[in-house]
């Protein structure tokens, strides 16, 4: 007969704490910048452009008290495509099934109508169901003045019912610490989801495709970043003198073959810059040598088609 030895999984300190932390904001807010800030390492792509985040990023922050698992999502808005409509149905269900709610609110943009529909979808969850604990997170604390800061609180104040309002900045580090131990103290009593030494679930796929649509979207024209999604075509890995070499196939998708020309560039000038971007990324995630082949492929409208929204992953 088998004999099975299963290794015992460490004892919890009493009152350890376990759960799920949402991040949500209206595009551009700086959630994925503060969640890759509270992870301690980069697990969210960040751009200075609206609609940067496309689908549910979870990093996970251990600790010996507590295990919290952040849900970076991407920017609630009124949508006016398939693709809007679908990111926020993805938010809203995100939204209802974890522990605390955490609403960014840039504090060198004033509250506009953006944020105030983001705070009436936010009471409407909590009609709907048990109250959830929503904190506000003042982001972005380290671009204005004290004074400026001070008086963008007092209008946050009044926007909703939060539990609780602390300003933070992801880049200089101000108060991340604080913001770890307030969103823990609304967690429920638990075990562990994650082994120790999880940062994300995010698939190797999943994250080198948005590593590349980084790199695309960067010094492009406003437009142009809605319109671009990335797929990973395959990956194959390679053993050379004992170091492993990948080799990554993907495509990047555009909506007019006017945009195509804007990501090849001058003689694929800019897709080699591109190339290049990412593959530092890709290298630094995966800790391999990367030779990256990309191809830019027009999907027209992709945004308003159900069935290309479907194939790109959306």
């Amino acid at each position: 007969m088998t004999e099975f030895h299963l290794t015992p999984l460490p004892e919890l300190p009493e009152g350890h704490r376990s759960g799920f932390a949402c991040l949500v904001g209206r595009p551009n807010a700086g959630k994925s910048t503060l969640t890759n800030a509270l992870v301690g390492q980069k697990i969210a792509i960040t751009a200075n452009k609206p609609q940067t985040t496309r689908h549910t990023i979870r990093g996970i922050v251990n600790r010996e008290d507590a295990q919290l698992i952040l849900v970076d999502t991407p920017g609630l808005h009124r949508p006016r495509t398939l693709l809007g409509e679908r990111l926020n149905d993805l938010v809203l269900s995100t939204l209802s099934e974890v522990d605390v709610v955490v609403f960014c609110l840039p504090a060198d943009q004033k509250i506009g109508p953006g944020d105030r529909f983001i705070a009436e979808q936010l009471a409407r969850l909590n009609e709907r169901r048990t109250k959830t604990p929503i904190i506000a997170a003042v982001t972005k604390a380290d671009v204005v003045s004290r004074d400026a800061l001070a008086s963008h609180l007092l209008e946050v104040a009044e926007l909703a019912d939060f539990s609780d309002i602390i300003p933070v900045s992801a880049v200089e580090g101000f108060q991340v610490e604080a913001l770890t131990d307030l969103l823990v103290s609304h967690l429920p009593e638990g075990v562990k989801f994650y082994l120790d030494g999880e940062l994300t679930d995010e698939p190797e796929s999943v994250m080198i495709a948005e590593l590349i649509r980084e790199a695309a979207i960067e010094g492009v024209r406003d437009e142009l970043p809605h319109s671009l999604a990335v797929v990973v075509d395959e990956i194959i890995e390679k053993d050379k003198q004992g170091r492993p070499h990948l080799t990554v196939h993907a495509s990047i998708f555009v909506e007019r073959d006017s945009q195509k020309g804007i990501i090849i560039g001058k003689q694929g000038s800019r897709l080699r810059k591109v190339g290049s971007q990412a593959r530092v990324g890709i290298e630094a995630l995966l800790g391999a040598h990367v030779y990256l082949d990309l191809r830019v492929k027009v999907a027209k409208d992709w945004q308003r088609d159900p069935k290309l929204l479907n194939r790109l992953g959306f």
